[in-house]
Formats: structure tokens, C-alpha cells, sequence
């Protein structure tokens, strides 16, 4: 797409954005954060220090010449961005190699004692033995004796949300959102969604995961039911092939948020049943593609990806930021299509996403009147609105 002035790339070159702030005062809490968590020696405080010299204070600097993915980062733009400033290249780059810089330092590629420990899984773990997390897979209980469309709908939500189990039930009672002057969901193509997932159980799904504790147990549900439901009859679950964005769910994330259901008393050991059953016999699947690291938009993803979202009966994206990558990193207006901003998508493409940056498309004019009126620009980034969207294709 041409980058136009009504749909300027987004940088992080204006102080008192958001993206700025990202880049200002996040990842430097983030390198606070790393080096806290696990007892790194020396030589990774050091290359730490230097990181966060070089993000706030440098410029962009290539990745050693025996890296393994050195060619591949080329490929996506580090020749171009090297000797720039991190605040001035686009930022969904920037903040994509930051967290490739930040393995880097702690020794997570290099062979040796802490190669592929994940420097954020303490976090993650913390997060998912939270009793949080007992409380929303007790809720579950609750669920059993609805019927199948209202447990759906229900999970659904509990997965928009990061399993938020009460706003997921509140929202799926009727009447809720309209009773709301300016509604928590945002855009709402929930019916759509629902109809390219008939109970035939023949269809793939494949949903496109964010991130992991409990944000991705709720992923794991919502694919549990559809199995079990007959809505589809496979599953291929993306997720990042190392560690990203703090947060992102891994294979290992995956197997820890099994155990975690399973483990569990009650229903949420039956969904977590389901889905050991269904790994076993190839219901659901994993996959971990370079490119769900890229620093670029879907719509310059590989022919292999390409073909395997084209094959599928819907792609569920996640998140705040596959949905920057799915309609592009720009600042298009709110009521830009969603549609036209999707159409290089190779099949029907749903995203579930909770507002966490400035980018969004496909809200109506009045909507988005509703919420400057409401908020100012704080809707955009505040996590307090959601929408669901879908291009069923053509």
C-alpha cells in the first residue's frame, strides 16, 4: 500500500505519543525488568547496559555477522534502519528488533548455559499460577449446563478479553452493549464469524495466538469448544517461534497453559482433556513460522504462509498487535474500511482485539463520535474498548 498522507506509516519520532512512550520509557522498564528477573551474570548486564544505552540514547546497530537469522533481518529492512535513530524508522520495526536485541543480550541465541531460557517466563509464570487464574477457570463450572450458543458466545469473549469471564458473560447478555452509551465493543461482526463456523465439524481453524498465561488459556477454551462442538474438525494454533513483546505465546507457553487446565478440578479439566486428546491425534497442531517475528505487515507474509491461511476456513487473529500487523502499522482514519485494509489476506480473516495502540479501521462515524466525546484519544490505547471484525472474502 502507498504511503499516503492519509495513511501515514506510524512512527515514534513525536514526544508525548504513544508510540514514543513505547519506545522512551517502556523498553528501558522492560531491561529493568529482565535483568531482575533471572540471575544473568556480567557479560549479559553489560550487553543490557549497552542496549539500553543504544535504544534511548543511540542508533539502530546490525546484529553480529554469525547470527543465524542475520540474512533474514536484511531481508527485512536492517540495512536500511542501521545507523538510525530507534525513534525514526517505523515503529512497528522498531519495536519488533528491540525484543531481538534484547535476546541477544542475555545469551538466548548464543550457544552456552542460557541458551533458549526465556527471560520474560517468570513473568508468565507468575501470571498463570495467579489465583486470578483459579477464580476465571472455576467460572467455567458455570458454563456446563448453557446451551451451546451462549457457552460460545461466552468463550468467545472470555478470549477477546483475556478471559475476563464476567465481562465475557455480562457482554453476552442481551441488551448489554446497547444499554451502553459508548459500548466496550467497539465493532461487533460476531454473527459473520459465527457463520463461517458451521456445526459441520469439516473446517480449520487457525487462529494466530497473542499472548500467553492467561490471555492464552482462553484461546485454548474457545478452540476446545469448537472442536467439541463439531464447529470445526482441526485447529492449527500460531505462535512465536522465541520469546516477543514481553508476553507472546511460545511452545513452551503452550504446554504450560495444558498443564495448567488439566491440573485443574472441574470443567476446566475436561476442556483441558480435549485439547491433550486432540494434540495427540493431530486436531490441533502448532506452528511457529519466522515470520510471526517479522517486523512487517501480513500483507508481505511468505507464499508458504500465504497458503496455508488461504487453505483455511477462517484465521482468527489475536491481539493488539497481530491487528497492527493484519491492517497495516498506519494511521488511517478509525472509519477506514476494515474490508479494503484486509484484502490482501488470502482467506477469511477474523480479529479479535483489545485497543491498545492508535491503529484501528472499520468503526462508524458515530461510534467514533461517541468516543472522542467520551475519552479524547485515550479509547485508542486505554485496553478498555474491544472489537471483533471479519472479512469473509470475496
Amino acid at each position: 500500500m502507498p504511503d499516503t498522507p492519509a495513511a501515514p506509516v506510524i512512527l515514534g519520532d513525536v514526544p508525548g505519543s504513544f508510540p514514543h512512550s513505547v519506545l522512551a520509557e517502556r523498553h528501558p522498564a522492560i531491561i529493568r525488568q529482565v535483568r531482575e528477573a533471572l540471575p544473568y551474570g556480567p557479560g549479559q548486564h553489560r550487553a543490557l547496559d549497552e542496549l539500553l544505552e543504544s535504544c534511548t540514547q543511540g542508533v539502530i546497530e546490525p546484529l553480529p555477522e554469525d547470527a543465524d537469522d542475520l540474512g533474514r533481518w536484511r531481508a527485512w529492512g536492517l540495512d536500511e534502519y542501521a545507523g538510525r535513530s530507534w525513534f525514526d524508522v517505523p515503529w512497528l520495526w522498531s519495536e519488533s528488533y528491540f525484543y531481538r536485541r534484547l535476546l541477544e543480550a542475555v545469551g538466548y541465541f548464543t550457544p552456552g548455559p542460557w541458551q533458549g531460557i526465556d527471560p520474560f517466563r517468570p513473568s508468565k509464570r507468575a501470571e498463570l499460577d495467579a489465583p486470578e487464574t483459579d477464580e476465571e477457570l472455576a467460572a467455567l463450572d458455570a458454563l456446563r449446563d448453557r446451551p451451546e450458543p451462549e457457552r460460545a458466545r461466552a468463550l468467545l469473549h472470555g478470549s477477546l478479553w483475556g478471559n475476563r469471564a464476567d465481562l465475557g458473560f455480562r457482554l453476552s447478555a442481551a441488551g448489554a452493549e446497547a444499554a451502553r452509551p459508548v459500548p466496550a465493543l467497539v465493532a461487533d461482526d460476531t454473527g459473520t464469524l459465527w457463520s463461517l463456523l458451521p456445526p459441520s465439524a469439516t473446517g480449520t481453524l487457525v487462529l494466530v495466538a497473542d499472548n500467553a498465561g492467561r490471555e492464552l488459556v482462553p484461546d485454548l477454551l474457545l478452540i476446545a469448544h469448537l472442536l467439541e462442538a463439531g464447529r470445526i474438525g482441526r485447529a492449527v494454533l500460531h505462535v512465536k517461534p522465541y520469546p516477543y513483546y514481553v508476553s507472546d505465546a511460545t511452545t513452551a507457553d503452550v504446554v504450560d497453559a495444558l498443564r495448567r487446565l488439566t491440573a485443574a478440578p472441574g470443567a476446566a479439566a475436561g476442556y483441558g482433556r480435549v485439547l491433550w486428546s486432540a494434540m495427540a491425534d493431530g486436531r490441533l497442531t502448532l506452528r511457529a513460522h519466522p515470520f510471526s517475528c517479522a517486523p512487517l505487515p501480513y500483507a508481505d507474509q511468505p507464499g508458504d504462509l500465504r497458503a496455508e491461511f488461504a487453505a483455511a476456513t477462517l484465521t482468527v487473529v489475536k491481539g493488539d498487535l497481530n491487528y497492527r500487523r493484519l491492517v497495516g502499522d498506519r494511521l488511517r482514519p478509525p472509519t477506514a474500511s476494515f474490508r479494503d485494509a484486509t484484502a490482501h489476506f488470502p482467506g477469511p480473516v477474523a480479529a479479535l482485539r483489545t485497543l491498545k495502540s492508535d491503529v484501528v479501521t472499520g468503526l462508524t462515524a458515530a461510534t467514533e463520535a461517541a468516543l472522542v466525546a467520551a475519552e479524547g484519544q485515550r479509547w485508542r490505547t486505554g485496553g478498555t474498548h474491544a472489537l471483533i471484525q471479519v472479512n469473509p472474502g470475496p
